[in-house]
């Protein structure tokens, strides 16, 4: 696998408040934490650029609205953010995708002739999902580390439910499956990027 000099790293609502599991439900990997942090690390190290998302929930009861403690990074993000010699950029959003926040990051991503992404975060099968199949759609190499990524157990019409373990899967399937995105481990891009 070939990751270009200036692959942007996606990091997509790390957020205090997805620890709120009164709110949230069950989660699955815990091991994500690690794998991002590990992922900025070794972006931040070798002077690719990091893109930092946060989603501004309009929801009044979410806990991740502005204003709120768990609209803020985890602290692992927070204290990484504006470190490293590569580019960076801080994008807010009230939507599933990081194409559509503020700053315009396609635009800023083709400013700096950027076609390779890796995308990274909170939900899986929410936000990372969407912004994944967006940047396939619009031309860019996307890969999505499903080790760094975590997700919730969902409800759904008709009384189906399925876990966090089942939507994580059905992300990487239909991502790798249907040519949005690569999905692969945090371990093979930093040995590709070192």
């Amino acid at each position: 696998m070939g990751i270009a000099e200036n692959a942007a790293l996606i990091v997509v609502d790390v957020q205090e408040g997805f620890e709120e599991e009164a709110y949230w439900g069950a989660r699955n990997n815990p091991e994500a934490d690690r794998n991002i942090a590990g992922l900025i690390d070794a972006w931040q190290s070798s002077g690719r650029p990091v893109v930092f998302v946060r989603h501004d929930s309009p929801k009044p009861d979410s806990p991740l609205r502005v204003g709120q403690p768990g609209n803020g990074f985890k602290g692992y993000v927070e204290e990484r953010r504006g470190k490293g010699d590569g580019p960076g950029l801080l994008v807010a959003k009230y939507v599933n995708s990081a194409f559509y926040g503020t700053p315009d990051l396609k635009g800023w991503l083709d400013r700096c002739g950027i076609r390779q992404l890796v995308v990274v975060g909170i939900q899986t099968n929410m936000c990372v999902e969407t912004t994944a199949r967006m940047g396939g759609n619009l031309g860019y190499e996307v890969f999505v580390p499903l080790d760094a990524t975590y997700t919730f157990d969902l409800a759904g019409p008709w009384g189906w439910t399925l876990g966090a373990d089942e939507l994580a899967r059905a992300t990487a399937v239909s991502l790798h499956g249907g040519g949005f995105a690569k999905v692969v481990t945090s371990a093979e891009l930093i040995a590709a990027a070192g």
